[in-house]
C-alpha cells in the first residue's frame, strides 16, 4: 500500500506543476482534466501525510519505551502507541476507501428524469411526489435545481419530468435513486379503502459537458412550439419551447420551462448531449468489456429499487434490505441516510472484490 501511496504522491506532484504549465492552460480539455485528477489526487495526499506522520510518531514511541530507562516516560510511550495505532487503522480504512477506483461522473451535474409508470393516475400523483422529494433534498444540499420539462397528470403530478442539479458531486449521491421506485397506499379515489400499488421510473444520467460529445449542428433538428402550464394552459402565445432531434441516433431531447426560446435551447441541449453522452459511455464499455452491473448502483431503468408503504409509514430499500419506519421524514426530503447506507454497502462490495 505505501508503493501505491509514494506513487500517488508523485504523480501529485507532477500535476501540480502542470495544471499552471501555459501550454496546459491554453488546451482548455486537458487542463479541465489535470485539475480534477489534482483535486482527486489531493484528497488521497493529504491522509497518506497524516499516515505518515503517525507512523513516525509510533517509531519514535517505540524507541523511547527500548531506550528509556525512567518508568513514567516508558508509561507515557506506551500510552500514546495504543492511541497512535488505533488512529493508524482509522486511516488505514479511509485510505482503502480513497483507493478504490471512482467513478469519473461523480463529481458532475446530474440530469434527472422521472416517468410515471403502472397505476394510472396514481403513477403521475406518485412521480409529482418524487420530484418534490428530490426538490426538498436538492435544497438541504444547498445544491440547484433547474426544471427543464414535464407532462402534467390528469389529476395532479407529472406523467413525465426532467430537471437538472447543480452542485459538487451531485451525481455520486443521486445515482443511488435510479431505478423503479414503488407506492403503496389508498388513492384519494378509493372508495373502499384498498391500498393501491404504483410505481414510477427515475433515471440519472451523469450531465455531459461540451468537450464530451461532439455535436455538429447539421445532426440536430430543431423544432419549436408553444409552451404549455398547468391547466393545459398557454404559458405564452410564441414558440418558446424546444424539441432537438439528435439525427444519427435519433435521441430527442426538449424544454419549455425558460420563457425564453434561446434558454429552451441550450437546456434542452444539454440534456440532448447527457443522453447521447451515456449511449457511447456504455457502447465503450462493452466493448472493453468491463460493463459491471453493480447491484447497489447500477442505475438499471427496471430493477425494483425502493417501496414507500403507506399504510404501515415504512420504506424499504431492496438493494441492500435496509427498511426505515420514517416515511414522513423520507418523502419530505430526508434521504440522506438511505443514500449513505447505499455508499456504504457499495465501497464494501468493492473492497471485497478488490481482495
Amino acid at each position: 500500500m505505501i508503493d501505491k501511496l509514494e506513487a500517488i504522491k508523485v504523480r501529485f506532484e507532477d500535476v501540480s506543476k502542470l495544471i499552471v504549465d501555459p501550454d496546459v492552460i491554453a488546451d482548455m480539455k486537458r487542463y479541465i482534466k489535470l485539475n480534477k485528477e489534482y483535486k482527486d489526487l489531493e484528497s488521497i495526499v493529504s491522509v497518506y501525510k497524516k499516515y505518515k506522520n503517525i507512523i513516525s510518531n509510533i517509531d519514535s514511541a517505540k524507541k523511547i519505551l527500548s531506550e528509556e530507562t525512567d518508568l513514567e516516560l516508558k508509561d507515557m510511550a506506551k500510552s500514546e502507541i495504543d492511541l497512535y495505532f488505533s488512529e493508524k487503522e482509522k486511516l488505514e480504512q479511509e485510505i482503502k476507501i480513497l483507493l478504490i477506483p471512482k467513478d469519473p461522473n461523480d463529481d458532475r451535474n446530474a440530469v434527472v428524469e422521472i416517468v410515471a409508470g403502472t397505476g394510472g393516475d396514481e403513477a403521475s400523483i406518485f412521480c409529482g411526489d418524487l420530484f418534490r422529494m428530490y426538490s426538498k433534498y436538492v435544497e438541504s444540499k444547498k445544491w440547484k435545481l433547474e426544471l427543464v420539462d414535464f407532462t402534467e397528470g390528469t389529476s395532479g403530478g407529472f406523467k413525465s419530468i426532467v430537471f437538472n442539479v447543480l452542485g459538487h458531486g451531485v451525481y455520486g449521491f443521486l445515482k443511488y435513486e435510479g431505478g423503479v421506485h414503488r407506492v403503496q397506499r389508498v388513492p384519494k379515489t378509493e372508495t373502499q379503502g384498498r391500498v393501491h400499488t404504483s410505481a414510477s421510473a427515475v433515471i440519472v444520467l451523469p450531465e455531459a459537458e461540451e468537450f464530451d460529445v461532439d455535436l455538429k449542428d447539421s445532426d440536430i433538428k430543431k423544432e419549436t412550439y408553444c409552451s404549455s402550464g398547468p391547466g393545459g394552459q398557454s404559458v405564452n402565445t410564441t414558440y418558446s419551447a424546444v424539441r432537438l432531434t439528435h439525427i444519427p441516433s435519433g435521441t430527442v431531447a426538449q424544454c419549455q420551462d425558460q420563457k425564453s426560446q434561446i434558454k429552451n435551447y441550450a437546456q434542452a441541449l444539454k440534456v440532448l448531449r447527457t443522453r447521447i453522452y451515456e449511449m457511447e459511455l456504455k457502447k465503450k464499455q462493452e466493448e472493453e468489456g468491463n460493463l459491471r452491473k453493480n447491484m447497489i448502483s447500477s442505475g438499471d431503468r427496471s430493477d425494483k429499487i425502493r417501496t414507500y408503504n403507506y399504510p404501515q409509514g415504512r420504506v424499504t430499500d431492496h438493494r441492500i434490505g435496509l427498511t426505515l419506519y420514517s416515511l414522513n421524514e423520507i418523502i419530505d426530503g430526508d434521504i440522506n441516510k438511505i443514500i449513505e447506507e447505499l455508499k456504504i454497502a457499495e465501497n464494501a462490495e468493492k473492497l471485497k472484490e478488490g481482495k
